[in-house]
């Protein structure tokens, strides 16, 4: 744990780029050896770390209904993301940029956890008839992030329940309905 927690740390400190396995070994006090027995390569360090940290399980549907699942999923998700550091981050964003490795980790990560989030209140509405655009669990993953990161670190806003609400009403239902 002392090695992913101090790579989150330098990650958020001094960015992708500049992070390094000596960094870390420093920082944690494992040796140098120790980390590259269990991480191939900086970008698997650095997935690592990031699952590590991230280890929360979206909230199952608890009704019947599409709004109030998508409600809960995106109120859930704000909070996921206004928890991150920014720095944290925006190094993700430029490693991701500059190393094709750690950007198919972290697309790796993400894949697993967009399909965590949108496979139950998806499915469930599916299966009680609800007419969903074809590819309703990808245009969800993509956009609804996108929109509460933007309010969160581009316009720096807080994701209150009015936000949320429009999110859900006015831009995810037209778009899973494929209105």
């Amino acid at each position: 744990m002392a090695i992913l927690d101090a790579t989150l740390s330098l990650l958020t400190e001094i960015g992708y780029e500049q992070l390094s396995m000596e960094a870390v070994a420093g920082r944690s006090g494992a040796a140098k050896t120790t980390i590259y027995r269990r991480y191939r390569d900086k970008a698997a360090l650095v997935a690592a770390a990031v699952e590590y940290r991230s280890h929360a399980t979206p909230p199952e549907p608890a009704t019947d209904d599409l709004r109030e699942n998508l409600l809960t999923l995106a109120a859930w998700l704000a909070h996921q993301i206004a928890e991150q550091e920014i720095g944290l981050l925006g190094a993700l964003f430029a490693g991701m940029r500059s190393d094709p490795r750690l950007a198919e980790e972290m697309r790796r990560i993400l894949r697993r956890d967009e399909a965590a989030m949108t496979n139950q209140p998806l499915r469930k509405a599916i299966g009680r008839g609800e007419d969903l655009a074809p590819q309703a669990a990808e245009l969800f993953a993509e956009v609804a992030p996108a929109v509460i990161v933007h309010r969160i670190v581009v316009a720096g806003e807080k994701c209150d329940e009015r936000f949320i609400a429009h999110l859900v009403d006015d831009i995810l239902l037209p778009l899973l309905r494929g209105q």
